[in-house]
């Protein structure tokens, strides 16, 4: 296979660093070659707090990664999250540029530059700038006006900005691990690439990608990104107050979220027991699932009350029809998308990712859902690279064509 078709993801997030290596083969389907996870401790919230510890779990990743592939990796594509993430919707507008007033690839790239033109502080810098609808001579929900007629070119775009001195951080951990970005995308854009379906994000859909230290929200909306949030709270919250609650240590109170956590207390049974070593390792005592559920269930309450806070502010006019789709590793635990359902009032289910081939079966977990969706994010953009290079290959031969038999007659 070669190099050329290969894609690679980092998703470093809060508990855990992910390096996943992709083929694109010849029918253009992915295939999962290569995959390596690490434990980290060096971000928070989405943000680097130990540059050193963060290093080395990116390196640890890609060792792992490179080992199962059998590829060297150098560079690939690069989730972003955290706090310091915002984002705005804003529209542009341009004259149509041809004397024939055909809209061309150089028109569209005018207008998402139009867009672009927003009032930032100085310390924050533009991301992603993503069309949500195109219009023609005010004519709505065109998703791609290159080749129609027209005047005036508009765009709605969803643009999402970082803190430079937050990226720029994780731009350093990579670069120092060996690991050259080539493109940053924000987390949420990239789950839903990997966990919803195309019908889903026509109709109107929320994705909630409860990691570690964030959870990630997206609206998709008639298939683009319509909205964009990031909430500094996760599933490391729920392993605090477990430790809290039980008197464990936190490595302890993290594997009983994972293997005995639960939601609904009041479904859980009170006759099940669980062995928890206490602080220090020098005694061991019992308690039930539904204590451990009763610890966990107001967590969950609360990052879902907040999620359902960010929806209602975010303005989306529809009803979304889609629900919504929990993913992430907080997805996994009992109960959630049922505690969703009561609290949100909205279909509910959780996310795995999916279209994916080769080690599909290593990384189809919701804890996976950023790094394939960076996989699935890559190849969507070089197939319409390729694309766009075809077109205008196809327009040169057209025209020397034309011009021979001008010239020739």
């Amino acid at each position: 296979m070669a190099r050329d078709n290969m894609i690679v993801s980092l998703d470093i997030g809060s508990t855990k660093v992910t390096v996943i290596v992709g083929d694109v083969e010849q029918d253009r389907q992915l295939q999962v070659v290569g995959f390596g996870s690490v434990e980290s401790s060096g971000i928070r919230k989405g943000n680097v707090i130990d540059i050193e510890n963060t290093v080395r779990a990116i390196e640890s990743a890609i060792e792992k990664a490179e080992q199962m592939s059998g590829r060297d990796i150098d560079g690939g594509y690069v989730g972003i999250t955290g706090h310091s993430v915002s984002s705005i919707n804003n529209r542009g507008v341009v004259a149509v540029s041809g004397f024939d007033e055909e809209i061309t690839p150089e028109d569209v790239e005018r207008v998402l530059q139009a867009a672009r033109v927003i009032a930032l502080p100085h310390d924050r810098k533009i991301i992603h700038v993503i069309p949500r609808q195109f219009l023609v001579d005010g004519n709505e929900n065109i998703l791609d006006p290159v080749g129609m007629i027209g005047s005036r070119l508009e765009v709605e775009t969803h643009i999402v900005t970082i803190v430079n001195a937050s990226l720029q951080n994780i731009v350093k951990c990579c670069q120092r691990a060996g690991f050259q970005p080539q493109e940053l995308v924000l987390n949420s854009y990239a789950s839903g690439e990997a966990v919803l379906y195309p019908a889903e994000k026509e109709l109107g859909v929320v994705v909630v990608d409860i990691g570690g230290g964030t959870t990630d929200i997206a609206i998709f909306d008639q298939g683009a990104l319509w909205y964009t949030a990031v909430l500094p709270i996760g599933g490391d919250y729920i392993t605090s107050d477990l430790a809290v609650g039980l008197r464990t240590p936190l490595t302890q109170a993290e594997v009983i979220k994972k293997e005995h956590g639960g939601t609904l207390p009041a479904l859980t049974s009170d006759s099940e027991f669980v062995d928890v070593p206490s602080v220090g390792g020098r005694d061991t005592f019992r308690v039930s699932k539904k204590m451990i559920a009763a610890i966990i269930e107001p967590r969950v309450q609360e990052i879902i009350g907040l999620v359902k806070n960010k929806l209602d502010s975010s303005g989306y006019p529809g009803l979304l029809p889609g629900g919504i789709v929990l993913t992430g590793g907080t997805a996994l635990t009992q109960g959630i998308a049922e505690l969703a359902v009561e609290l949100l009032q909205k279909p509910v289910r959780v996310g795995y990712p999916e279209e994916i081939g080769g080690l599909a079966d290593v990384v189809h977990a919701p804890e996976c859902a950023t790094g394939v969706g960076l996989l699935l994010y890559a190849a969507k953009s070089r197939r319409l690279q390729e694309e766009n290079e075809d077109s205008l290959s196809m327009k040169v031969m057209f025209s020397r064509v034309k011009q021979w038999f001008q010239d020739f007659f």
